[in-house]
């Protein structure tokens, strides 16, 4: 393990992105950057399943997306710059999502902010 990881396990809510999980899920983080290209979007809203299939996506990754589970995307592997591509496909924001992550609502999440008048 990268010696600069040492005690993170210590640290809840803490996920490791790093070269080894980059190359472990490399075929989930590519499908989500080809968000990028508006085909590809098309293809996905059209027929989400059989891209994802074509994208050689696991039962679990395939599962993960469908439900837009956000924190599971993340614990499994997915880079969070990438994933936001996906959240524009959906229409949620980034505020939306780490509310999501946290199991609150938007409404609630904003009440934590800094600026709780802000919705």
């Amino acid at each position: 393990m990268n010696p600069q990881l040492a005690g993170i396990e210590t640290l809840s809510g803490t996920y490791i992105f790093d070269v080894r999980v980059s190359n472990k899920r490399l075929h989930i983080n590519r499908f989500f950057w080809k968000m990028i290209d508006a085909e590809w979007r098309q293809r996905f809203h059209d027929h989400p399943t059989e891209l994802m299939q074509e994208a050689q996506l696991t039962e679990q990754e395939q599962k993960l997306i469908l439900d837009q589970n956000w924190i599971g995307l993340i614990q499994h592997g997915v880079n969070f710059f990438v994933l936001e591509k996906f959240a524009r496909v959906v229409k949620k924001t980034n505020l939306e999502i780490y509310a999501l992550m946290k199991g609150m609502s938007y409404e609630a999440f904003m009440q934590t902010r800094q600026v709780p008048t802000a919705i």
